[in-house]
């Protein structure tokens, strides 16, 4: 099976466990609703593909992380969709869900798909209790307080915002447990994969700031003009765009020099080279050129 089928199996499997037995008509809909559609699932398959290079021993195992980890990306963007954050009215093309669903039900569906991630990589601890655990914390870790992205929400809401905490927090902090996931996963220490999360992340904002500055609400699937509307800081109001594409493509080479011996090293680096190709929106590619 290839990764997609893997990762959109997983998922699956996950929510159908959420809409088991006596589930609530409406909440079990909108569970299913803000999976979908799932777009390039880019963490996920970011954490199965560390877990191949350094072995892929414990596949479901890996297809866990991999799932938990886009449960709580997904929970997030519910989340950050609602009127007391963003309050954007459309995601992945379609209405956000508290406007088709209201409210309440999006708050809820936000919390059921967090705790769904970690009961997914519950459920997997028989293949290999200790490595289970150990992704139980590094999915705390990243999704919590003081380093995962409810920390990173919590920035916004500071009169003054420490730039490097809240990005590493806000966005890169599910693509550090993404690398280190993978890599535990497939029995590797945690903490050598964290850096080639982390300038993952860092790359990413700087492509999203390149897209939420030059794309239009159509071709994105959701809001544009956040940031200059918001008063964020960002890369493109910084740097401007060469300067965001000079910094993206700097970040990347760094990314790939992180990236730790193991026995699939040289195709992990090729996909994470094409992968970051595929960020950087056709507008930013003709200027830089």
């Amino acid at each position: 099976m290839d990764l997609s089928g893997r990762i959109e199996s997983a998922i699956s499997r996950a929510i159908a466990e959420g809409q088991a037995g006596a589930a609530p008509p409406k909440l079990a809909s909108a569970l299913e609703y803000a999976m979908s559609p799932g777009g390039a699932r880019i963490r996920p398959r970011i954490c199965l593909n560390v877990a191949l290079a350094c072995g892929d021993g414990k596949p479901e195992l890996a297809d866990a992380a991999a799932v938990a980890i886009e449960l709580i990306h997904s929970a997030s963007l519910v989340h950050d969709d609602m009127p007391c954050f963003d309050n954007a009215d459309i995601r992945r093309g379609k209405p956000a869900l508290h406007k088709a669903y209201g409210e309440p039900l999006a708050l809820l569906t936000g919390d059921s798909l967090i705790v769904a991630g970690f009961e997914v990589l519950a459920r997997a601890a028989h293949h290999d209790c200790q490595r289970a655990v150990e992704l139980i914390r590094i999915l705390g870790v990243r999704t919590g307080m003081p380093y995962g992205i409810c920390a990173g929400q919590g920035w916004e809401s500071e009169n003054k915002i420490d730039l490097s905490a809240y990005h590493r927090a806000k966005t890169g902090a599910l693509f550090i447990a993404a690398t280190s996931m993978g890599a535990v996963a497939a029995g590797h220490e945690a903490e050598p994969w964290e850096e080639l999360g982390d300038r993952i992340g860092e790359a990413f904002q700087v492509a999203d700031d390149l897209k939420d500055a030059l794309l239009d609400a159509e071709t994105m699937g959701k809001p544009a003009g956040q940031d200059a509307a918001n008063g964020r800081p960002n890369a493109v109001a910084e740097l401007g765009v060469d300067g965001a594409v000079q910094r993206f493509k700097d970040i990347l080479s760094g990314a790939i020099a992180s990236i730790p011996s193991c026995p699939g090293e040289a195709q992990l680096a090729r996909m994470v080279r094409v992968m970051a190709e595929r960020l950087i929106p056709e507008p930013a590619r003709q200027a830089a050129e």
